[in-house]
């Protein structure tokens, strides 16, 4: 369903819709539809129905569903609204609109959730496919309340059609269950496309086998999707022993060069986030790389989109509940994009997006020193930090909510860290990611100095690495060599100092540049 009745609000009305409350929005529609997004990392608007029902209320970017189609990517989420009160459901289906992932509009509300009745009571994870003139939107449908459950799934792929990708109309008829041999309670996450092998649809759904309760991406197929019938074939992988997911969820499967690529994201083991696989055919064997993470667990749910040149991958960048330094990770908050690059070997990199950098090339801003501690000195734009006995720290003042870190990093040992920290204060805390040449990481510590995040990266000493930090408000994005990302949550970082750090390390930092948007 979509509401076409424009309301611009004042941007003072949109001061407290994002994750944090910090980000401000221009313009907006208290009933949905093309409002103007200042934002890089999305966050949808608040009151985005009027009105004074807390549900309207800001909101959070779940898992995207990204679709491009003529030109325009069509970034469906799940909408995750600060207040949910009882008796309502929950993730309803809204939309971003952009033509350059650099810029986006707020389309509102496209399909919503169900009555405490139906199957939708809740709205999960799905994707799009154009068959013929028509998109066919299958999504997942949830309803745990007990009532439901008594008689019913707690889960089942549904579907909604549309002819112009803004206003979709459920089909009350269609939906498909967990077949005998699979677990009703987790079925989910339905990804559909047009199998080239097979010369049939092919739709991915996360669940488990019953018994035994193994994760599973099971795989249907249908000769018509107008026809409503699938049938279920076997699982396209299941988790291994060594792996031991409990659930891969929000599957996507495409192909770059001359490799398929499978992934899927899990948040229950000791390395969360984003995974892929990758094989030579669709049918596989798929091959887990040395690295299989797409970014740290602060990205997730990741799913991709091509504009039939390039490929972008779209997940949410977690807020934390309290919404401070130190609070624990919580589900949905902020949307990030990052380009997928092949390398030589066939594995994934990713890269910051060329849209996005360009918005930062406007105005240089300069990296002026606060304070310097330890054994660390700048030269001319050359800063060197001794850390081997003591910690060596240049802090610098603020750079406010929007502004793009370049620099140059050189590691001198074997053994410790260097990086970056952000929202220093007087308190003498401090959030870091920080490059650990022995541990093969990049790795973020919150200011308790509990690890948050990670990603596998080889460091060697005596090299140069590129280093590209995009920050809007609380998120912080950092890329190393235009390879690998590890993306952050980082409250307050705009209002206090950053700076360099280098702890049992020595490291020298060249050509550090600040640019902000204009």
């Amino acid at each position: 369903m979509k509401y076409r009745n424009i309301i611009i609000l004042t941007s003072i009305f949109f001061s407290a819709v994002s994750c944090s409350q910090e980000e401000t929005y221009i313009g907006g529609s208290i009933s949905g539809g093309e409002s103007e997004m200042t934002g890089v990392y999305p966050a949808p608007p608040s009151q985005w129905m009027g009105g004074t029902d807390p549900y309207y209320s800001a909101g959070y970017t779940g898992d995207i569903m990204p679709f491009f189609d003529n030109g325009k990517f069509h970034i469906y989420f799940l909408h995750d609204a600060q207040n949910k009160p009882a008796g309502k459901g929950f993730h309803d289906i809204h939309k971003y609109l952009s033509t350059d992932l650099a810029h986006f509009t707020y389309e509102g509300q496209m399909i919503p959730y169900g009555k405490t009745t139906d199957p939708d009571f809740a709205i999960g994870t799905g994707s799009v496919v154009k068959v013929g003139n028509l998109y066919y939107f299958y999504y997942t449908g949830h309803n745990g309340t007990p009532a439901f459950v008594q008689s019913n799934a707690r889960e089942s792929v549904l579907c909604a059609t549309s002819s112009d990708l803004n206003n979709w109309t459920k089909v009350s008829s269609f939906k498909v269950i967990a077949p005998a041999g699979y677990y009703d309670y987790d079925f989910r996450d339905p990804h559909v496309f047009y199998n080239d092998e097979l010369k049939k649809y092919s739709m991915l759904v996360s669940t488990q086998t019953e018994p035994g309760r193994k994760a599973v991406l099971l795989h249907f197929t249908s000769a018509d999707p107008a026809s409503g019938k699938w049938d279920v074939q076997a699982p396209i992988y299941t988790t291994s022993p060594e792996e031991n997911y409990l659930m891969m969820e929000c599957a996507d499967i495409f192909k770059m060069g001359n490799y398929w690529y499978l992934m899927f994201s899990e948040n229950w083991s000791g390395n969360k986030g984003t995974h892929y696989r990758m094989a030579a055919s669709i049918n596989g064997p798929w091959l887990t790389p040395e690295n299989d993470m797409i970014d740290g667990e602060y990205f997730y749910a990741g799913k991709t989109a091509s504009d039939g040149n390039k490929r972008y991958v779209f997940g949410w960048n977690a807020r934390k509940t309290p919404e401070n330094d130190l609070g624990n990770k919580d589900w949905a908050g902020n949307m990030v994009a990052h380009q997928l690059v092949q390398n030589s070997d066939g594995t994934l990199g990713t890269q910051a997006l060329q849209s996005v950098k360009d918005l930062f090339s406007k105005k240089t801003a300069s990296a002026e020193v606060d304070e310097t501690s330890g054994n660390a000195t700048a030269n001319n734009g050359t800063y060197t930090l001794s850390g081997s006995t003591e910690k060596a720290m240049i802090t610098f003042k603020p750079i406010g909510k929007k502004a793009k870190i370049n620099a140059e990093v050189t590691l001198g040992k074997t053994n410790g860290t260097a990086g970056f920290v952000f929202h220093t204060n007087d308190t003498g805390s401090y959030y870091k990611i920080v490059f650990d040449i022995g541990k093969g990481k990049v790795m973020g510590y919150n200011s308790a100095s509990q690890e948050t995040t990670r990603m596998p990266f080889k460091f060697q000493t005596s090299t140069k690495y590129d280093v590209e930090i995009i920050t809007e408000g609380s998120i912080v994005v950092l890329y190393i060599n235009g390879k690998v990302a590890l993306t952050n949550r980082i409250y307050a970082r705009d209002k206090n100092r950053w700076g360099l750090i280098a702890e049992g390390q020595n490291a020298i930092i060249t050509n550090l540049q600040v640019t902000q948007p204009e």
